[in-house]
């Protein structure tokens, strides 16, 4: 059974994961559209001169966006807790039908006994 002060730290670190997916977004965006930018020349004759591989313009938002999604998934449910609920909904399955096996085993001996009484 959950005691309030359970409830609270399971609410408490539900939170913490959500604020940490949506920091991770901000830092995705930024970085990335500053990658743009730079891409694009903007800071070309000011005070930030850096030559950005053409190439990361491509590849830094693919593949962290692929960690980006994996974070939101395993934050915000997605198939994670499709695939938890689906293996509770077979456990649940399968006890209830291993009792109701044996909720029959035990009806058809009662049955048998009764026979041999009468």
């Amino acid at each position: 059974m959950d005691t309030p002060s359970s409830k609270y730290e399971k609410a408490k670190k539900r939170v913490e994961e959500i604020k940490g997916f949506y920091t991770h977004l901000a830092v995705y965006l930024i970085i990335n559209v500053l990658l743009l930018l730079f891409n694009l020349g903007v800071f070309q004759n000011g005070w930030i001169n850096l030559h950005i591989p053409s190439w990361s313009l491509f590849t830094t938002p693919f593949f962290w966006g692929i960690g980006l999604l994996g974070h939101g998934l395993y934050v915000f449910g997605g198939g994670i807790r499709f695939y938890k609920n689906w293996e509770e909904r077979k456990l649940r399955q399968f006890m209830e039908e291993e009792e109701s096996a044996l909720n029959h085993t035990v009806t058809q001996s009662n049955e048998k006994t009764d026979i041999g009484k009468g």
